[in-house]
């Protein structure tokens, strides 16, 4: 039998050819990116089913087999969430923050640098990888401030600034430690928690830790794996590709609504800061970040300069 006017033994399955084609199709863009990093904020939907859970290890592990320099940052706010409730710890929240305190602090530093993180790494080195968790804390990798907003008040109109208690934003990263992870070829995973003014341990956002890292290091792709399928336009069809300028108009009309807003806006200053690219990925499709630099396909929504 034939395939694309190529002879194949009737003897070897068809599969077989797929996958090289596959292979062979993907090789210009490994070359591309060899010797380049690239930071992936993974979270949602990957991250608690154990299929694409474990798909995603593999993913990691042939990233750094191809000559990529892998960098995972994770989140964790429902398993969080889950721990305070067993624990009875009540929560506030400040436009979708959480005003975290030291009992609160105490149970998200468990579960992100404990439980979460090591499961991550657990899984990265049962298929075949080398990875090592880390928090901002680790090595000085995240220095923080405290994050302060004002908010006004409906009936006084007034604006009065709010404290989120250990709730910290981005100062500063100390790439070293990075470095010295690439050069070994391991794969640092790392908890959203950093290192405030006083010393302090900070709870930080996921989203913000991978985009302060990304542009740190100099990466050439920052990946958020989003339980959305990306940015869609008015008509609800996805948009696979934006500049900055087109991007921030979609915001000002309305089009970028709800969190996804944040998400993007952290995608635009990355881009500024110098990363090539900044993509929103679909983060329930199998094997998203490869399909997204690895294919002329897509699995989101791309920011580019």
């Amino acid at each position: 039998m034939t395939k694309d006017n190529i002879n194949i033994n009737p003897d070897q399955p068809v599969e077989w050819f797929e996958q090289a084609k596959v292979l062979s199709e993907a090789l210009p863009y490994m070359r591309r990116f060899t010797g380049k990093s690239v930071v992936i904020k993974y979270g949602g939907h990957a991250m608690v089913n154990s299929k694409l859970a474990e798909r995603f290890a593999r993913d990691i592990v042939l990233l750094r087999q191809v000559g990529l320099n892998p960098i995972v940052v994770h989140g964790g706010g429902p398993q969080i969430e889950s721990m305070l409730d067993r624990l009875h710890i009540k929560s506030e929240f400040v436009d979708g923050l959480r005003i975290t305190s030291q009992a609160t602090m105490d149970v998200v530093e468990m579960v992100l640098s404990g439980s979460i993180n090591k499961e991550i790494v657990s899984k990265i080195n049962h298929a075949g990888g080398y990875a090592v968790g880390l928090s901002g804390k680790d090595g000085g990798l995240m220095l923080a401030d405290r994050l302060q907003r004002n908010k006004r008040d409906p009936k006084t109109n007034i604006e009065a600034p709010v404290s989120f208690g250990l709730v910290g934003k981005p100062k500063s990263v100390n790439p070293h430690l990075l470095s010295a992870l690439a050069e070994s070829d391991i794969t640092p995973v790392i908890a959203p928690i950093g290192i405030g003014p006083d010393g302090e341990t900070l709870n930080i956002n996921a989203d913000t830790v991978a985009g302060a890292i990304a542009t740190a290091v100099n990466a050439t792709r920052l990946f958020m794996l989003t339980d959305v399928t990306g940015v869609l336009d008015q008509n609800g069809k996805l948009i696979p590709a934006m500049t900055l300028d087109e991007a921030e108009a979609l915001i000002d009309d309305g089009t970028i609504q709800g969190g996804m807003i944040p998400k993007i806006e952290n995608c635009i200053d990355v881009v500024r800061q110098g990363v090539d690219a900044a993509t929103i990925v679909d983060g329930r499709l199998p094997h998203a970040v490869l399909v997204e630099l690895f294919t002329n396909g897509g699995a989101g929504t791309q920011i580019t300069r």
